[in-house]
């Protein structure tokens, strides 16, 4: 397993070399997708690539949205020549005191998506947390399943070769959908899913590039295209269960 992790970023300036120095000591390779970000956050980048050895910048040419900087990120680190990525988020939200577990399920299950479970505190937007409710809803209808447990959550080791596979067959959204399409694109090509419980904050006067009515339009245009694709692939889902029933 040749390991690295994967940071998409867009003007957080503030947390982001706090977030590399909690990934350094892993020594792995870093892989930072800059999605158009504003002049700070260039010049705090600037400054990490001369400091850190390991690590590798990707500059978009303009904003594309949280999903293509990570797709961005999977394709630079493959021709690298890493099979895994962790991807975690530049803000500071994520426990990187579980980086670990993460690394060791990925080691036991090498072709599994692993992803973070979050728990959440009372930080966590009353709006998000609904919001989350219904997109669960509709995720356990699309997949015929109750094991995809959370989608939303942006902390996750990918084994890069599949999940490049399933972009060829069908590129999920480029904004904040990406999280939840690539999830379940995967888990309908029968790509094994696991979960880690992860602490999850909303930092105080952090930085939330989620566009209410944007992102939720485009979350719903999303749920009824994966809606309609479950319809169709509805026997095969419902032939796994029965397998999976009897194993």
């Amino acid at each position: 397993m040749h390991a690295c992790f994967i940071i998409p970023i867009y003007n957080h300036h503030e947390t982001i070399a706090a977030t590399v120095a909690a990934l350094s000591p892993f020594q792995l390779p870093i892989f930072i997708v800059d999605d158009g970000s504003d002049a700070a956050t260039k010049q705090e980048l600037s400054k990490l690539v001369e400091r850190t050895p390991l690590l590798h910048l990707h500059t978009l040419p303009q904003n594309s949205g949280k999903g293509a900087a990570v797709m961005a990120g999977f394709e630079q680190a493959y021709a690298a020549g890493m099979t895994h990525g962790l991807q975690i988020d530049a803000d500071g939200q994520h426990d990187t005191g579980d980086i670990p577990e993460f690394w060791r399920q990925a080691e036991q299950h090498p072709e599994t998506l692993i992803s973070g479970a979050p728990q959440y505190d009372a930080s966590i937007p009353t709006a998000r947390k609904f919001g989350r409710k219904i997109t669960h809803f509709w995720v356990h209808i699309e997949t015929l399943s109750l094991q995809v447990k959370d989608t939303m959550c942006g902390f996750r080791v990918y084994p890069l070769a599949a999940t490049l596979e399933a972009i060829a067959e069908h590129r999920p959204g480029n904004r904040m959908d990406f999280d939840i399409e690539i999830m379940v694109r995967m888990y309908w090509r029968g790509v094994p899913v696991r979960f880690i419980p992860t602490q999850v904050i909303y930092p105080e006067g952090g930085r939330s590039h989620f566009q209410g009515f944007a992102d939720n339009w485009l979350i719903s245009k999303m749920h009824t295209r994966l809606f309609f694709g479950m319809l169709l692939r509805a026997p095969r889902l419902v032939a796994r269960r029965l397998r999976r029933s009897a194993a």
